[in-house]
């Protein structure tokens, strides 16, 4: 039996990109396992409620036909991307920009429930310098998704500034305010931070570059692997490459730096742990 091999954290674009034929890629690389991160779409702006329902619609249409057209298991996760809250309060306002995120929190939650999608996510604060206004009002929309992930007994992937090991701290307080455990917090575009002083207990989703996995590895098992793969034809390979987490298993595991037994810890133990029965 094939080693299982995940990526945590991919975006597919059903208009600018190639989707289903860069899973394709990912699959011939030795990939089984994609997580799907429902990107703003630049086809149209979030401007009301429905907006929402168009945008992970599209995710989760992505993912059906990944299911139906490869032999890649894919997940979709769905939520309020952190930027639109700017976006939405240039031309509405702060006040009207948060309800209408916490609606696309809301129903990010109900697509769980329903079965469409594995987590919520990706969501969280600007990963920029923004207003102190706008970066409480982000505060308190992540504290509203951590509540409705707790409610429907799922995952929730964060977009954040870069982690320090004080903000996984930070982060870790918050959802258990809500009662999330720390495990279903994921914190992506992380550091190699495998160790409990470094994560506290939140799931580290480490960019899957040579150097963070040989950190990693050094540490421990306990961290996914993603490229945060950017599905655009006029950027070819952003952040990185589809294919770069299954080439980076199987050679780690060629080369001896990495044992079937971790492989499965990474790739198939820790994702069952983080997202739930949910995952298989």
């Amino acid at each position: 039996m094939a080693v299982p091999i995940l990526d945590n954290h991919v975006h597919l674009e059903e208009v600018r990109g190639r989707h289903v034929d860069s899973v394709r890629d990912f699959e011939k690389a030795g990939g089984t396992h994609l997580i799907i991160s429902g990107p703003p779409q630049e086809e149209f702006r979030v401007r009301s409620s429905n907006d929402w329902k168009r945008a992970y619609d599209i995710t989760v249409r992505l993912k059906d036909r990944v299911n139906s057209e490869t032999r890649v298991k894919a997940f979709a996760t769905v939520g309020p991307y952190p930027v639109e809250l700017l976006e939405i309060e240039k031309l509405l306002g702060l006040e009207k920009a948060a309800q209408l995120m916490m609606e696309g929190m809301e129903l990010a939650a109900k697509y769980v429930q329903e079965g469409k999608a594995l987590a919520i996510g990706e969501v969280g604060r600007p990963h920029f310098p923004v207003s102190t206004e706008a970066w409480n009002v982000s505060n308190e929309i992540m504290f509203h998704g951590m509540r409705l992930a707790k409610d429907v007994g799922c995952a929730i992937v964060l977009h954040t500034e870069s982690a320090t090991t004080e903000s996984m701290e930070s982060l870790g307080e918050m959802a258990d305010k809500v009662g999330l455990p720390r495990h279903r917090v994921v914190k992506h575009f992380c550091p190699p931070f495998v160790l409990p002083e470094e994560n506290h207990g939140l799931m580290p989703s480490v960019l899957a570059g040579r150097d963070p996995i040989k950190a990693a590895l050094a540490k421990g098992t306990r961290f996914l692997m993603e490229t945060d793969f950017l599905d655009d034809k006029t950027r070819p390979g952003a952040v990185l490459a589809i294919t770069t987490v299954p080439k980076r298993t199987l050679t780690y595991i060629s080369k001896g730096l990495m044992t079937e037994e971790q492989a499965y810890k990474i790739h198939q133990d820790n994702p069952r742990e983080t997202y739930g029965p949910g995952f298989s």
